[in-house]
């Protein structure tokens, strides 16, 4: 699982850091009080001061930054070992049984049509390098989006509910919200705008924008006009944001849909060639067998 900083211990590491500065800057000035110098020599004397200040603080910054990306490495290669693996397929299996389908009295089942999926998945979620390899000839990266394919009721959105909820119990920075058109549709209708679902301005700091890692379900679904709206352009628009938001904060905007990917070509296609450009940004995963409902 991919390991998340430790903020406290990183405001201490600062903390310590702004010490030690500050203790060999007043000894500096003891010394200086102490040896008489000319004007030149002091603002010389006190330059070099500052320079070696600012490189104690740096290095103690790269020291940080280099434990926490060791940090992160380890725990995200935690999955490659088998037992550890299997430990997690547990909890996603009690999560999907126990959390996702109580209501739905039924089990989840695991066949030859989605075992590789979950062991992708499992992988990928939790920032293992092993993800690359479940599926050798299809070029996956853990740092693209997930695109789950395939015909209504093969259980793409279920997958992405357990994962949703494995993940925020887990609490793996790869957690994700889901969403679906109808309620990406209503929430436009509503306040005229998608922002809660895209760059989350509502609740920014300092100018700063808060997007979330989420999952639009069932793209292609429904792309007629459902009370006024369009809810191809707004899934179009959708695309778009989030791909800006993918590529500059780094936020993850996974998608599922019954449309193959010449279908999404031409219902998303615009005059640019940009949108089907930017579906090059995802791990199309076929999900196929019969109905699960």
């Amino acid at each position: 699982m991919a390991g998340m900083i430790n903020i406290s211990n990183a405001v201490a590491a600062t903390m310590r850091s702004v010490e030690e500065a500050q203790a060999f800057a007043q000894q500096h000035e003891e010394c200086m009080a102490a040896t008489p110098q000319t004007e030149e020599e002091r603002v010389k004397t006190e330059e070099a001061a500052l320079l070696r200040q600012n490189i104690v603080m740096l290095n103690r910054g790269i020291d940080e930054a280099k434990k926490a990306m060791r940090k992160e490495a380890m725990l995200s290669a935690q999955l490659e070992n088998e037992e550890i693996f299997q430990a997690h397929a547990r909890m996603l299996m009690w999560i999907a049984n126990n959390v996702v389908l109580a209501n739905q009295r039924r089990q989840f089942v695991v066949d030859d049509h989605n075992r590789s999926i979950l062991r992708f998945l499992l992988y990928y979620f939790n920032g293992c390098a092993k993800a690359e390899e479940v599926f050798p000839d299809r070029d996956y990266k853990l740092h693209k989006n997930i695109m789950l394919m395939g015909e209504v009721g093969t259980g793409k959105t279920l997958l992405m509910q357990i994962f949703s909820e494995y993940l925020h119990y887990t609490h793996n920075p790869r957690a994700f919200y889901n969403l679906s058109v109808t309620q990406m549709v209503n929430y436009y209708t509503l306040h005229n705008n998608l922002d809660r679902y895209t760059y989350y301005e509502e609740e920014n700091r300092g100018f700063q924008c808060t997007p979330v890692n989420i999952c639009l379900n069932d793209i292609g679904t429904d792309s007629i006009t459902f009370f006024g709206m369009d809810t191809k352009l707004l899934t179009n628009q959708f695309l778009h944001a989030r791909n800006e938001i993918w590529v500059h904060y780094g936020k993850f905007a996974h998608v599922t849909t019954n449309l193959t990917v010449q279908q999404l070509k031409e219902e998303y296609k615009d005059g640019f060639g940009r949108l089907v450009d930017r579906f090059k940004t995802y791990n199309i995963v076929p999900v196929g067998g019969k109905s699960r409902r």
